[in-house]
């Protein structure tokens, strides 16, 4: 099953710059393996030591958060599109809001 990938700015080093790509896989979980056997690097920047997302890390199957579905184990429909969104903190000082 293929499935597209967008990737984040901050990551695209490691798709010589490819904003999406194209990867097998059934499963949130399927598709990272694909996406690191044919980009290297994305598993150690995406999952932490114990292999789950890291806390700064979103990924939505269509328009929804794997973290409010089945985790790595969520379903990806082929052709669907999976995006990887790092999370952004961060603000402006109470006394600089007006």
């Amino acid at each position: 099953m293929s499935v597209t990938v967008r990737v984040p700015t901050t990551l695209r080093t490691l798709t010589a710059g490819s904003a999406e790509v194209s990867v097998d896989g059934s499963t949130v979980a399927e598709v990272l393996d694909g996406l690191e056997g044919t980009h290297p690097g994305f598993k150690e920047r995406l999952l932490d030591d114990g292999g789950q997302l890291r806390r700064f890390v979103n990924v939505f199957v269509a328009d929804d958060d794997v973290r409010f579905l089945q985790g790595l184990d969520t379903p990806v429909p082929d052709g669907e599109t999976v995006a990887i969104i790092p999370a952004v903190a961060g603000g402006s000082s109470p006394s600089l809001v007006r």
